[in-house]
């Protein structure tokens, strides 16, 4: 049985098409600055404020230095994602980043739920800071992760 395609119908098809398009055309540079600026407003938080502003709110005044050397030593795989992160192209590096800082997110969790009980407020909000700017991280991963071409759909180019 054929059908016949009335005028409404071939209307409909190519409004849902060009509608498709137009989310696939998305532009990731918005979204590759802010996860770039994210990256390195957390990353100047984790090592520098955190550990002078855990100095500061903490009744036992930990050592400036040796907090900062304890978070260099902590983000030393965030050092290393830096790059990537910052050039924000290749899913595939993207993808592991975003496993990465998933951990990192999950360690942050952890440490401010265990600060809960226990620390001033002041302290509580200083590893609130450190959780959001995390969370926030890991969002602009994901839109730029739904954003940058498919990773099985690539189609190469026959080598000469």
């Amino acid at each position: 049985m054929a059908t016949n395609l009335s005028h409404d119908d071939s209307q409909q098809q190519i409004s849902e098409t060009s509608s498709q398009s137009t989310q696939l055309l998305k532009p990731i540079m918005p979204v590759r600055q802010r996860l770039m600026g994210t990256w390195l407003v957390w990353l100047t938080f984790r090592l520098l404020a955190l550990p002078l502003l855990i100095n500061i709110f903490n009744p036992s005044h930990p050592d400036i230095i040796g907090g900062i050397a304890w978070q260099a030593l902590w983000l030393v795989p965030a050092f290393v994602l830096t790059p990537s992160i910052l050039r924000g192209r290749s899913p595939y590096a993207l993808l592991i980043d975003s496993m990465f800082t998933l951990v990192y997110l999950g360690a942050s969790g952890v440490v401010l739920f265990t600060r809960a009980y226990g620390s001033s407020w002041a302290e509580i909000a200083v590893y609130f800071i450190d959780f959001v700017l995390l969370f926030a991280i890991n969002i602009w991963l994901f839109i730029l992760l739904k954003r940058l071409p498919s990773m099985n759909n690539v189609v190469k180019q026959p080598r000469s």
